[in-house]
């Protein structure tokens, strides 16, 4: 009998992970906007648990997709707290790398959507 780590592999959350070890010191461990160091920033973290809910019911993934990678954000009203994860990913290999895992990070927070 071969042992695999496939079933492993599948039960892994890469959008979670990432968005606990990248997101989750602002935005908080459940997305409400009260992580650690929250009350360190001039602008408080958005409750990402209502995105959709304030939204019409619509949730913004491709809007979310420009917010976190930050790549082609205009910053013309002054500066933006939240830094350039599109940058920051790039430092773990190419392109589709960073795109990968800022989708699973929207993945994810689409799983914590109230209702």
């Amino acid at each position: 009998m071969g042992f695999s780590t496939f079933g492993i592999a599948q039960d892994i959350d890469f959008g979670k992970m990432d968005y606990e070890s990248s997101c989750g010191s602002c935005h908080g461990k459940d997305g409400k906007g009260d992580g650690p160091l929250s009350e360190e920033l001039r602008t408080k973290p958005p409750n990402l648990t209502v995105l959709a809910k304030n939204n019409d019911g619509v949730f913004p993934g491709e809007v979310l997709y420009q917010i976190i990678d930050g790549r082609k954000s205009i910053r013309a009203h002054g500066s933006f707290e939240m830094p350039v994860w599109g940058y920051v990913f790039l430092n773990f290999g190419p392109d589709y790398i960073a795109r990968n895992r800022i989708s699973a990070i929207i993945n994810y927070l689409k799983s914590i959507q109230v209702r």
